[in-house]
C-alpha cells in the first residue's frame, strides 16, 4: 500500500469499509435477504423460505435465464470478433483514422440505451433485412452496445505489445496471416477473455433496449425481473435477481480462470 504506517493504513480500510458497505454491498445484501423473506414490514425482514427460489430456477424464470445466457454469449462472441477485427485495423491506421473509428465504436455507449434499441427497430422492422419479432433482434441490439467495450480493451491491449515479436516473425517468413494467428492473437489473449466477460456481463443485465425488442417468445431474465417487480411481486423478483447475479458471476469467475493461464503462459 502506499500508506506505510499502521495508523494511516487502519483510517484508509475504515474510509473503504464506510464508502463501500453504504453504496456497494448494502444494496446487494438487501436484495439477498429480500429473497428469502416472507414480509418486510419493518426495518429488517421477517420470516424465512426458500420458496422464491423455487419459482425463480423453474418455468418461466428458468426459461428466462436460458434465454439471457443465449443472448450474452452469442453478442459477446460477436462483439469480441468485429471489435478485435476493428481493434487491429485500427492500429493500422494513421492517426485522425484512429479518431474516426474510435468515435463511431464509441457512439452507441454515449447516448442511451433506449436509443440505441429505437435506432435498431426502425432498422429492422421493414425489408430487405426483417428482425423485428425474432431473436436476433435482440442479439444485434446488446452486440452494438457491447462492442465498444471489446473494442477499446483490444485497442488498449494492442498498443502495448512489443512490436519485436511480430518483426521476429517477418524475419523468419512468416505471413500476415501467421503472425495474427499465432503471434499478435496469442499474446492479445488475457485482454480478450478480460472483454469477452465484461461484454457478457453487460448483456446479461442490459434491460433499456431490451424491453423494446424482446419478442413475447425471447424473454431476457432482466426483463422477467422488471415484470416481476412491476406486478408487486418483490420477494420473487430479488431472487430472480440472486440467480441472476450468481449466474453472472460463475460465468466470470470461469473466464478469469482462462484469463489467469493465459497471462501465466
Amino acid at each position: 500500500m502506499l500508506v506505510h504506517s499502521r495508523t494511516g493504513r487502519w483510517a484508509v480500510w475504515a474510509l473503504f469499509a464506510a464508502l463501500f458497505l453504504p453504496l456497494f454491498a448494502l444494496p446487494l445484501l438487501v436484495v439477498v435477504a429480500a429473497s428469502f423473506a416472507t414480509s418486510w414490514s419493518g426495518a429488517f425482514p421477517t420470516g424465512f423460505t426458500v420458496g422464491h427460489y423455487a419459482a425463480a430456477t423453474s418455468g418461466e424464470s428458468l426459461q428466462a435465464l436460458t434465454t439471457s445466457l443465449a443472448t450474452a454469449t452469442t453478442a459477446s462472441v460477436l462483439a469480441l470478433a468485429v471489435g478485435t477485427w476493428a481493434a487491429l485495423a485500427a492500429h493500422a491506421l494513421a492517426r485522425r483514422g484512429k479518431r474516426v473509428l474510435d468515435a463511431l465504436f464509441m457512439l452507441p455507449i454515449a447516448v442511451p440505451s433506449v436509443v440505441v434499441g429505437l435506432a435498431v427497430l426502425v432498422a429492422f422492422s421493414r425489408p430487405p433485412v426483417l428482425l423485428n419479432g425474432t431473436p436476433w433482434i435482440v442479439i444485434l441490439a446488446h452486440t452494438v452496445l457491447v462492442t465498444a467495450f471489446a473494442y477499446q480493451s483490444v485497442s488498449a491491449a494492442i498498443v502495448r505489445l512489443d512490436p519485436a515479436y511480430a518483426q521476429a516473425a517477418a524475419s523468419l517468413g512468416a505471413t500476415p496471416a501467421y503472425i495474427l494467428w499465432r503471434v499478435k492473437l496469442p499474446l492479445l489473449l488475457p485482454s480478450l477473455n478480460a472483454a469477452a466477460g465484461l461484454c457478457f456481463a453487460l448483456s446479461m443485465g442490459e434491460l433499456s433496449a431490451t424491453m423494446m425488442l424482446y419478442p413475447p417468445d425471447w424473454v431476457p431474465l432482466p426483463v422477467r425481473i422488471y415484470a416481476a417487480t412491476d406486478r408487486g411481486a418483490l420477494f420473487t423478483g430479488s431472487a430472480v435477481a440472486v440467480v441472476l447475479m450468481g449466474t453472472t458471476l460463475l460465468v466470470l469467475l470461469a473466464l478469469s480462470r482462462i484469463r489467469t493461464r493465459a497471462s501465466y503462459r
